[in-house]
């Protein structure tokens, strides 16, 4: 049997990977085209932010915002989504996460911009955290109204923006507002910050459970583990990476946190949900200064809202997270 044929990891029905270091990604992932065509009330449209590296965003903006005359247009919440998918599946342009954003932009009445970012394995981490801090740097050449996409310069609120992002997207999310903090964004001599930052199932996880709640399962444990070395095959010190490893690890600071409001999303049957208790709690032992929200929805399991994006308790949270991108109670950091 040759390499080209022999599989090293199986994560049916995910994904395959032969020992050659080709991946066979078993789920579909259909292409969803943007349309100025309204769905549920909202347009889309795509736009190249790396062509370097080939690499788009989607552009959502509900359809009021298009047709509102020039004289009468408001700014809307800007949010920045990463999609989920262990840093290895799924793309933005997928019906899964087209379909989410466009209902989280209906709800939310904001602007919303997906990005799309090199996957493992072969794209290994950092890669996907790089590609995502171009994209923010891209998105932040907006603020003066004169960046390459109308869509931003007309009609973002830059002085409301939130990054947001589910499972890995909210791994990506959380260290884009660390480094936000460490770099500065700014334009001129101006420094913009995050307003809040909102992040479902997040992706976070560590060699030893965090708490007398986490699983012990062995097995369950050595999956999530096999699927970070697969994303990050060079990390020293494998799921206690601080990267992964946001709660336990002392060498992942998260005191710089760019932003003032945080909305921490768990479900009750995930096996992460206590990552995303330990995660507020963090926070909230810390010396950065913001403010912590955390919902836990009982029942359900890992990115429920993208997986059954119908049900009740998915509603239930696009509703959350709708209010949260329109509370505009400022909280200073």
């Amino acid at each position: 049997m040759d390499d080209d044929s022999e599989i090293l990891y199986d994560y049916s029905p995910r994904f395959l990977i032969y020992k050659s270091g080709r991946i066979e990604r078993l789920l579909p992932e259909t292409f969803v085209p943007p349309s100025l065509t309204p769905t549920n009330g909202v347009v889309s449209k795509d736009a190249v932010y790396s062509p370097e590296n080939d690499l788009s965003l989607r552009i959502y903006l509900p359809q009021n915002a298009v047709e509102t005359g020039e004289e009468k247009k408001k700014k809307l919440p800007l949010l920045v989504y990463f999609h989920g998918g262990g840093f290895i599946m799924e793309r933005p342009f997928t019906s899964t996460y087209h379909t989410f954003v466009t209902t989280a932009v209906k709800a939310a009445d904001c602007i919303a911009v997906s990005v799309d970012y090199r996957r493992a394995p072969e794209h290994p981490i950092p890669t996907a955290y790089e590609d995502s801090w171009d994209a923010v740097k891209w998105i932040f050449t907006h603020v003066a109204g004169s960046g390459p996409e109308d869509w931003l310069n007309e009609n973002a609120d830059f002085n409301r923006v939130f990054l947001s992002g589910d499972s890995a997207g909210a791994n990506i999310a959380h260290h884009m507002g660390v480094r936000a903090g460490k770099e500065k964004l700014k334009l001129d001599d101006d420094e913009f910050k995050i307003f809040g930052m909102a992040l479902f199932c997040p992706y976070f996880w560590s060699k030893a459970p965090i708490d007398e709640h986490e699983t012990t399962d062995e097995a369950a444990r050595r999956g999530v583990e096999g699927m970070w070395e697969i994303a990050s095959p060079n990390s020293e010190n494998g799921v206690d990476d601080p990267l992964f490893n946001v709660v336990g690890s002392d060498d992942s600071d998260i005191t710089g946190l760019a932003c003032g409001r945080v909305l921490v999303m768990v479900a009750g049957d995930d096996i992460y949900v206590r990552q995303g208790w330990g995660y507020a709690g963090k926070l909230e032992r810390s010396v950065w200064l913001g403010k912590v929200e955390l919902d836990e929805t009982e029942g359900e399991g890992h990115v429920f809202h993208i997986t059954d994006p119908d049900s009740d308790n998915a509603r239930r949270l696009v509703q959350i997270f709708a209010d949260f991108l329109n509370d505009k109670t400022s909280w200073s950091i």
